[in-house]
């Protein structure tokens, strides 16, 4: 009887402590895939995760403070589902906590950059696995860890206002070399249109010798069952600068998706003219088994032109980058994707 009366009061306090919260949602990605990877002589097999989706386990929840006010929370952390290392499980994916109400969205914690939505929006491949153009995008050897994501963020993002959309972040360094940002994003969804601009900075007095920007805009266009994309990008850091294009699409049939991209990317360091020089082709297959499951299949080739050690990166797996500069590198994955 004991026993019973704590299982009955344990259940109704969980009960009570959960109806103070209006949702959690436990959530997460499992992506595992075969590659296999080569650049100029030197090649490799792994089996690795995050070619189609970035693996994560996360936690969110929103209580509603009454008046149209709310409070949210949200904890992602990242997963190696090949070795089930669970990354150290330090929620560095995203750690924020948020007001949300008829002024937007006030948000706080490590969370991803303003100036990196349009690379992966307007990406087919998301910037996962071989085909990302991130193989591609270099923050030019700077020491800037804000290219994806910063620590110490106070963001805002505007309401819903037919179809323009937007937001400004600001991070704090706290004395860590290459993480004090201020960035902003804008941009407009209606009908088959999506467009956006952004800028980020990190100041050289967070700890770098000088600022390092980036600066991109990008958009996509949708014709039925096709969804044309493209984004161009400019990255500057004293004497080097890089210019990235890309070009690409997916195509809808059934339960399948097929994808293709073409970046290119120009720069320099100094006065050498060609070192951010590279040329990367993808394409790609998803099949869609269900919402949550899926197969696919991916392949890309990367001509490096240039030779600074800080262009692009062919990296596939938890090895080194695949590239070396004036070499061709090329990566196969074939995998698969559950969603919970």
């Amino acid at each position: 009887m004991k026993k019973s009366l704590l299982a009955l009061a344990a259940l109704t306090a969980f009960a009570g402590a959960a109806s103070a919260q209006s949702s959690v949602t436990l959530f997460g990605i499992v992506d595992l895939s075969a590659v296999s990877s080569k650049n100029g002589s030197v090649s490799r097999k792994d089996l690795t995760n995050n070619q189609l989706n970035s693996n994560r386990l996360g936690f969110r929840g929103v209580e509603d403070l009454g008046g149209g006010l709310r409070a949210g929370f949200w904890i992602e952390g990242a997963m190696s589902n090949d070795d089930g290392n669970a990354a150290g499980q330090t929620w560095q994916r995203r750690s924020t906590v948020s007001l949300m109400g008829g002024f937007g969205e006030l948000r706080l914690g490590r969370d991803y950059t303003p100036s990196f939505w349009n690379y992966t929006i307007f990406d087919p491949f998301g910037t996962n696995g071989p085909g990302s153009m991130l193989n591609i995008v270099s923050t030019l050897g700077s020491g800037a860890g804000t290219l994806v994501r910063a620590n110490n963020t106070v963001g805002y993002f505007l309401p819903a206002m037919g179809g323009v959309y937007g937001q400004v972040q600001v991070a704090a360094g706290e004395g860590v070399a290459g993480n004090k940002y201020t960035g902003g994003r804008i941009g407009f969804a209606g009908g088959p249109v999506n467009i956006a601009v952004a800028l980020g900075k990190t100041p050289k007095d967070g700890g770098l010798t000088d600022d390092y920007t980036d600066k991109n805009v990008g958009g996509s266009f949708r014709m039925g069952a096709f969804t044309l994309m493209a984004q161009y990008s400019m990255r500057d850091f004293a004497n080097r600068d890089q210019k990235t294009t890309m070009v690409g699409g997916t195509l809808a049939f059934g339960a399948s998706t097929l994808k293709a991209s073409l970046t290119n990317s120009k720069g320099a360091q100094g006065s050498s003219a060609r070192d951010f020089d590279a040329k990367q082709v993808a394409f790609g297959y998803q099949y869609d088994m269900s919402k949550r499951t899926a197969l696919y299949g991916v392949y890309s080739t990367l001509d490096n032109d240039g030779v600074a050690a800080t262009g692009s990166l062919f990296s596939i797996g938890t090895g080194a980058a695949m590239t070396v500069g004036g070499e061709k590198s090329s990566g196969f994955a074939i995998g698969v994707r559950h969603s919970f």
